[in-house]
């Protein structure tokens, strides 16, 4: 069975420069405690860890890495905003930051956030990954990684031709 291997051509987002373009916008606006909510075993999951520890320890913040096991569902937002908000009785916020393993787990973190008291963007950040079509219909406004759909479409489409 050892003959040749099948070359195939198939078309992703750029997971590693999409993380750090949001990390580095976090680091920015002086965050430093920076927790990435995992998206399991959901598409770009791994490479988004991969490349959320890499630019934490570029930005020299290794000791400050902190990912949370969830999903790409809301439930796993509210489920980690529940966490974050439960650490808080034992002081101030231990993240000041989010970056989410997509928009459907930051709408729920932030729908959890809400509901709990810490305000968001004052307490603490929340970066999505996606730029849903529905972003922009949250009632608080979420910074979120923009990936072009409708181009990698095309380019699958050229691929297959």
């Amino acid at each position: 069975m050892g003959g040749r291997r099948a070359r195939v051509d198939f078309v992703h987002s750029a997971e590693d420069k999409g993380v750090r373009q949001a990390m580095d916008h976090l680091v920015e606006l002086r965050h430093c405690r920076i927790v990435h909510i995992d998206g399991g075993r959901g598409p770009g999951s791994a490479d988004r860890r991969r490349s959320y520890r890499a630019a934490m320890r570029s930005h020299g913040l290794e000791a400050e890495v902190r990912v949370i096991p969830g999903e790409h569902t809301e439930q796993s937002g509210i489920e980690t905003g529940r966490l974050l908000v439960a650490e808080c009785d034992q002081g101030p916020l231990l993240s000041t930051a989010v970056l989410a393993g997509n928009d459907r787990c930051a709408w729920g973190l932030l729908m959890a956030l809400t509901r709990a008291g810490p305000e968001t963007p004052r307490d603490v950040s929340v970066v999505g990954y996606d730029d849903s079509h529905l972003s922009p219909l949250m009632p608080i406004g979420l910074t979120t990684v923009r990936q072009d759909a409708r181009l990698m479409a095309e380019h699958a489409v050229r691929f297959a031709g």
